[in-house]
């Protein structure tokens, strides 16, 4: 009986470790290393995004995951496109809010802020 329990204990202390022995796993899904996630996160610290925009949270406009699904299976040319929308603002694809402009934003951080929320797919 207690060589039973002692492989049950065992058995049950490698599912609850999940009794994997590739430790990362985790890292290999976490997408804060990315280079273009620190960059994101970096340029909307110092803009106004999270006034409307939040990653799940619905405030004003979309969710950067509804965006990130939305233009999933969009082909690469939908970043500049992207981009350029988050520079002049406009109305209409999420409903009648309008999305203000941000003329003061590069075209490069522009392209860095859509591949930021990108990531969220």
């Amino acid at each position: 009986m207690s060589k039973f329990l002692l492989a049950f204990l065992f058995a049950f202390s490698l599912a609850a470790c999940g009794g994997s022995s590739d430790t990362n796993t985790a890292g290999a899904n976490d997408i804060t290393t990315n280079p273009v996630y620190q960059k994101g996160q970096a340029l909307i610290a110092k803009n106004d995004c999270l006034t409307c925009h939040k990653i799940d949270e619905k405030l004003i406009g979309p969710t950067y995951r509804e965006v990130a699904t939305k233009y999933a299976s969009a082909s690469d040319t939908i970043v500049p496109y992207l981009a350029h929308k988050v520079m002049k603002g406009g109305t209409g694809t999420w409903g009648q809010v309008a999305m203000a402009a941000h003329p003061n934003l590069t075209e490069e951080d522009a392209t860095a802020l859509v591949k930021y929320v990108l990531l969220f797919k």
